[in-house]
């Protein structure tokens, strides 16, 4: 036996379990965690043509198909106190990333004084910037703001300290696409050593310019009809796409402390290299692999048959049957007959690269918040260079309920990079709480903006939340202390008084048609004993075009 199987044995104690307080999403078709589970429950394929603002599709080998964020030029640079021409020099990756960042932060229910000055860490992934390709090899648009802002990568995470006066560890991680499960890797390292007290771990990757996809399209590797097609017979390889995650991380225990929304609970990960074991660089490792996993469940103090769920790096590619090699070798022993659900977000969004492993966490999040996993789209005949009968995965084609077995459900992230590069994480479900019923109480709910635009923009998009089926799992109380007390309050002020949601929702419609003028607005209740931060949609941005002249597209 080796000495990294030696090291990664049951002798190894279990870390210090880190919960995951807050998220912030953009992914092709979904801004925000409600919008991603919806988009998943619909069992919907974000993945379209690409954008004329960004570059000639048919020079692209694959069809000209990706996942696209709708607006990528925009910005709120006043927000940040960033000036305008910097801000036009900013990789857009490093802007989105910011605005991405601060909607994590806000649904942990973090106020910025609670962060300012702390130990808060911050633990970056970012694509390649296709902003500087674009602009960059001229030497007369090039001046600091312009290499600061697109070359140096690792001033992303310089910005996202600066903007919240962190004074944590601040770093850039490139594992290529398993760059972001790396980061929540090392991010769970230093809460657990006491480098950091919270950490905020994002990534953002963009396809702006079009040489990846035709040097990926000339590989081969590249879906003719740009569709992943994970685990199946007909899979001919991936779609690039986009993709901003953030999450905020905090030990569990002091989380419960301070009463922070626990919205899942890392209790394992662990990073490895295949080293030279396997035919050549880019060529997947099942030992590889099978390292990380064994290593992780190690780290979790988890045996890897009570996993319920793996939420797979899933490319459509021919290294789908590598990864499902590796999972069976792993997860079968002693699961008894009892299969284990494994999908790919990638089927619904593309693939996001160096944002891939946060996007895949924030599924796994989603899941065990509901109890259920998704489709995973385009499965419909298995792959045949795979022992089905052998292997105790199963493909979810309908929506399917985690099982209920009397313990916390256990769900997995599961990683890889091209440098050869594996990262596992797992998750088990956040410990329950109290949800006491709704006792009908009347109740003030306070909303603010920057402008009367941004109030009315804010009011509609709370009152279509509250209208929706995912409100109805949280209190009338629980939402009103979120807004009265965990947001910044602005300029442009506004409440209502109500009941229930529909209510709420019907007044909020007032508000953002402009048919009602708020009076003046209270101070904030005092809050209610036993209310607790709720994830609400994030807040509305006043963004503006930034971008270059110099650079072709988004124009």
């Amino acid at each position: 036996m080796g000495e990294d199987e030696r090291m990664g044995g049951s002798g190894r104690s279990a870390g210090e379990p880190i919960a995951v307080i807050g998220m912030g999403v953009r992914l092709p078709g979904a801004h925000g965690g409600q919008q991603l589970w919806q988009l998943l429950l619909a069992g919907r394929d974000a993945v379209g043509e690409v954008p004329a603002s960004r570059f000639v599709a048919d020079t692209v080998h694959a069809g000209g198909r990706g996942g696209f964020l709708d607006d990528v030029a925009g910005f709120d640079a006043d927000f940040f106190g960033i000036a305008a021409d910097e801000a036009d020099a900013m990789d857009p990756q490093q802007r989105l990333l910011l605005m991405t960042a601060w909607e994590a932060v806000e649904d942990a229910g973090l106020l910025p004084e609670r962060l300012a000055g702390s130990r808060t860490g911050v633990f970056v992934a970012l694509g390649h910037s296709d902003y500087w390709d674009l602009y960059g090899p001229d030497p007369s648009t090039v001046d600091l703001a312009v290499l600061a802002g697109s070359a140096q990568r690792g001033m992303a995470a310089g910005r996202l300290s600066y903007a919240l006066d962190l004074h944590g560890p601040s770093l850039l991680v490139d594992g290529a696409q398993a760059s972001s499960g790396v980061a929540v890797h090392l991010a769970v390292r230093s809460l657990r050593c006491g480098d950091s007290s919270t950490a905020i771990v994002g990534a953002a990757n963009l396809v702006l310019a079009p040489a990846g996809a035709i040097a990926f399209g000339r590989a081969g590797v590249l879906a003719a009809d740009g569709r992943c097609k994970f685990a199946d017979a007909s899979a001919d390889g991936f779609v690039r796409s986009d993709g901003v995650v953030c999450v905020v991380l905090k030990p569990l225990a002091a989380a419960l402390a301070d009463g922070d929304p626990v919205r899942a609970v890392l209790c394992g990960t662990a990073v490895a290299q295949d080293g030279r074991d396997k035919p050549g660089m880019f060529a997947p490792s099942v030992r590889g692999q099978v390292r990380a996993m064994r290593w992780a469940y190690a780290d979790a103090g988890l045996e890897p048959s009570t996993v319920d769920y793996v939420e797979a790096h899933g490319t459509g590619t021919g290294i789908d049957a590598v990864e499902l090699a590796a999972l069976r070798e792993v997860l079968a022993p002693g699961r008894a007959g009892r299969p284990c659900l494994v999908g790919s977000l990638k089927s619904n969004i593309g693939h996001p690269e160096a944002a891939a492993g946060l996007a895949g966490l924030a599924k796994a999040v989603l899941c065990l918040e509901n109890g259920l996993v998704p489709v995973s789209l385009h499965h419909t005949r298995p792959r045949t260079d795979v022992d089905w009968t052998a292997v105790p995965l199963v493909v979810p084609t309908t929506p399917t309920p985690l099982p209920d077995t009397g313990r916390p459900a256990v769900v997995a992230v599961n990683g890889q990079g091209m440098t050869g590069t594996d990262v596992h994480l797992v998750l088990t479900a956040a410990p329950p709480t109290a949800s006491p019923r709704d006792d009908g109480a009347r109740r003030t709910l306070l909303l603010s903006a920057r402008s009367p635009h941004g109030l009315r923009a804010l009011a509609r998009s709370w009152a279509d939340f509250l209208a929706s089926d995912a409100a109805r799992s949280l209190t009338p109380r629980d939402i009103c202390h979120t807004a009265n007390h965990h947001r910044i309050p602005h300029a442009h002020r506004a409440h209502v008084v109500a009941r229930t949601h529909d209510e709420f929702a019907v007044r909020l419609r007032d508000i953002a048609a402009g048919h009602t003028t708020a009076p003046t607005v209270p101070p904030p209740p005092t809050p209610e004993p036993g209310a607790r931060p709720v994830s609400l949609p994030p807040r509305p941005w006043h963004t503006s075009r930034h971008w270059l002249d110099a650079a072709p597209v988004s124009r």
